[in-house]
C-alpha cells in the first residue's frame, strides 16, 4: 500500500510537472502571439499616422503654391494697371505740352521753388540749359 501511495504522489508529482510545463508553454506561444499582434497593430498605427502627415504635407504645400500663384497674378494685374496709369499721364502731359507751350516753363519754375540752392536750371531761347552752382 505504501508502494501504491508513493508511486501515486510521484506520478502525480510527474503529472502536475509536466503540465505546468505544457501551460508555461502555451502560455508563451500566447503572449508571444499577443505580442506579435500588438506589434502588427503599432505598426499599422505608425503607417497610418505617417500618410497622414505626408497628405497634411502635400496639402500644405498645394495651398502655398496656390497662394503663390494667387499674389504672382495680384502684381501683374498691378503692374498693368500701373502701366495703364503711366501711359495715360505720359499722354496727358504730351497734350498738354502741344498744346500750352508754357507748360514746361511752369514746370522748370517748380523745380527752380522745390530746390534748396544747389543747383539752379535756366533753360535759354536755343533750348540750351544753363546750371547754377
Amino acid at each position: 500500500m505504501r508502494k501504491l501511495i508513493y508511486l501515486m504522489s510521484i506520478s502525480l508529482f510527474l503529472t502536475s510537472l509536466f503540465s505546468c510545463y505544457d501551460f508555461n508553454r502555451e502560455q508563451n506561444q500566447k503572449d508571444a502571439e499577443s505580442n506579435g499582434k500588438a506589434i502588427l497593430l503599432e505598426a499599422e498605427s505608425s503607417k497610418k499616422a505617417m500618410i497622414e502627415e505626408a497628405k497634411a504635407k502635400s496639402e500644405s504645400s498645394i495651398l502655398a503654391a496656390q497662394a503663390r500663384l494667387k499674389v504672382a497674378e495680384l502684381d501683374a494685374k498691378a503692374t498693368i494697371a500701373k502701366s495703364e496709369a503711366e501711359a495715360i499721364s505720359v499722354q496727358k502731359i504730351g497734350t498738354a505740352v502741344s498744346e500750352n507751350p508754357n507748360y514746361l516753363k511752369y514746370m522748370q519754375i517748380q523745380a527752380i521753388k522745390g530746390n534748396k540752392g544747389e543747383k539752379y536750371f535756366i533753360s535759354t531761347e536755343a533750348n540750351v540749359p544753363i546750371l547754377i552752382k
